[in-house]
């Protein structure tokens, strides 16, 4: 996602089709991305923790995104 002061025109623009459509109460869209990633084995602590280095390094950009990393 990308951190709350960083513009979001994308986000605005949801909005305001949300109000062209009738929704009226959305009053505010952060709009973010989302990779699912499939591990060989378990998701345990050790795999969580690198699937956070990866994230950090490649898959998001630190300076204007924040990121969470979990296993289900």
């Amino acid at each position: 996602m990308l951190k709350p002061e960083i513009h979001d025109p994308q986000g605005e623009a949801i909005v305001s089709a949300c109000h062209r459509l009738g929704f009226d109460r959305v009053s505010s869209v952060r709009q973010g991305k989302r990779f699912e990633l499939e591990l060989a084995g378990q998701a345990d602590e050790s795999a969580v923790a690198q699937m956070a280095k990866l994230a950090a390094e490649l898959l998001a950009n630190p300076v204007i995104e924040h990121f969470s990393v979990h296993a289900d």
